[in-house]
């Protein structure tokens, strides 16, 4: 245990703090979905601080992980890191802030001079969280923090959670839908945007995440995305421990097509789901060309893992042959 606390402390500072601020304000938002009835859009005021905040704990975690392991740039990573930490806490902040005041962060348009303020803030904030993690993203393109299955993971990952965060720009209000509705205290609201498609603001949704079960949710793809490092981690994770039981995981070139393989099938369900959103489709409700892209990347996922394996354990059954070397006029020895 010591041992891992005196890691964590070799960890992006920066980062950690807004990180321990996030857990702590998921206990309050999760404290304010109890007791507190207010709503905006049949959603309680409180589900999107508790959603963002959890979300940026695994997310900055995750990054203040990765930039303690930087061998190149390490100071430019360091600002870096510090720009999406302080970038985060005042989005983040300007969230919870709207959620008090009963009403709406994201697609505000009213001209009240505290949102006019706050939405240029906050869309300004959307582009430097975005430009943070893209070049994190390309700075880990080009070093090596660990062997080569953890290497592989780290840098897809991060590519996936940059993709996924350009979503954002579109779940600002760039598809230019104007819904006029009311906040929690029934004060007229006017909507300039929307993260869902093809369907109107407020509709059914998903319990907890809300996603639309009615029409096309940006959404979705959107935490495919952004939470892939994980995921991915988790799966070099899983290999190392059952390398030690399975012979044939135990070669890092293995191991490391796995991961790929993992990758193309985590890409396949986030351009699924994107296409889905794009096309007006609720995610529980996939038609035939939604199935087939689907199944397509499952079927080619598949191939891979198997034509992986067989040709992992056809190279662990071979067995390894020693050369001896025997002197000039001499005789081996037994």
């Amino acid at each position: 245990m010591h041992k891992v606390l005196a890691e964590v402390r070799t960890w992006h500072r920066p980062l950690m703090v807004m990180v321990s601020a996030m857990a702590a304000l998921v206990l309050v938002a999760a404290i304010g979905l109890l007791v507190d009835n207010r709503e905006v859009l049949n959603e309680s005021v409180w589900l999107k601080p508790f959603k963002f905040a959890t979300s940026f704990v695994l997310y900055g975690a995750t990054l203040a992980w990765l930039l303690s392991r930087l061998r190149k740039a390490k100071r430019f990573g360091w600002w870096t890191g510090t720009v999406f930490a302080v970038t985060g806490v005042v989005d983040v902040g300007f969230i919870v802030i709207q959620a008090a005041r009963g009403t709406f962060s994201h697609f505000n348009a009213n001209t009240d001079t505290f949102n006019q303020v706050g939405q240029r803030v906050f869309s300004s904030g959307v582009i430097g969280l975005f430009g943070a993690s893209l070049v994190i993203a390309i700075m880990l393109q080009f070093q090596r923090v660990g062997d080569a299955p953890l290497n592989r993971a780290i840098r897809t990952g991060v590519a996936l959670a940059a993709a996924g965060m350009f979503l954002a720009f579109y779940l600002v209000g760039s598809n230019g839908t104007e819904t006029h509705t009311t906040d929690a205290y029934g004060r007229p609201v006017t909507l300039g945007g929307s993260h869902s498609i093809g369907v109107e603001a407020g509709g059914a949704g998903l319990p907890l995440v809300n996603w639309s079960t009615e029409g096309g949710d940006l959404r979705v793809a959107h935490f495919i995305g952004l939470h892939a490092i994980q995921v991915l981690l988790a799966v070099v994770l899983l290999l190392s421990v059952l390398a030690a039981r399975v012979v044939w995981l135990r070669p890092e070139r293995v191991r490391a097509r796995l991961v790929g393989v993992a990758v193309i099938a985590y890409t396949g369900l986030m351009v699924t789901t994107a296409t889905q959103a794009f096309r007006g489709q609720s995610v529980i409700h996939p038609d035939g060309q939604t199935l087939g892209l689907f199944g397509g990347f499952v079927a080619v996922s598949l191939l891979l893992l198997v034509f992986t394996i067989a040709s992992a354990r056809r190279q662990a059954a071979v067995p390894e042959t020693v050369s001896v070397e025997i002197p000039a006029g001499g005789r081996l020895k037994v």
